[in-house]
């Protein structure tokens, strides 16, 4: 797929293009390429400000707005990568718009000062009891 064998002396073939959805999984926006591509198919991943279907190809230059959850990322693609890597080498495929990021840590900061997405857990043994003598003194 969209491969040039150009003149690398090691032999590795450099990518030219590679699927959407492939990439948003190299890069680590999303766990498994099938979230990818769900997220794609919902309409959360746009390119050049165009909806896309998952095997559209990115190359190199092309500006990606991607939400997740409650967070919107504005990338520009650097690089292109068919494996999955550390997160560090991950963020090194792309280049994320500054005010877009600042925005989007404010919106985090907000959300965590409002208790907002604060994980909600089973309660434990004793705070059973404590609902369940609360319950029954009413």
């Amino acid at each position: 797929m969209g491969r040039s064998s150009g003149g690398l002396a090691s032999g590795v073939e450099t990518l030219t293009r590679l699927r959407l959805d492939k990439w948003l999984w190299a890069a680590r926006f999303f766990k498994t390429r099938s979230l990818a591509v769900e997220a794609i198919n919902g309409g959360h991943v746009h390119v050049n400000e165009e909806r896309a279907k998952p095997s559209r190809a990115v190359q190199v230059g092309d500006v990606l707005r991607i939400r997740k959850d409650q967070n919107t990322w504005k990338v520009t693609v650097l690089a292109l990568n068919e494996q999955r890597r550390p997160a560090k080498e991950a963020a090194l495929l792309y280049q994320e718009d500054e005010h877009q990021r600042e925005e989007r840590e404010q919106q985090i900061e907000i959300r965590r000062l409002h208790g907002v997405n604060v994980p909600v857990r089973k309660p434990n043994k004793q705070e059973r009891r404590k609902i369940e003598a609360f319950k029954q003194s009413w």
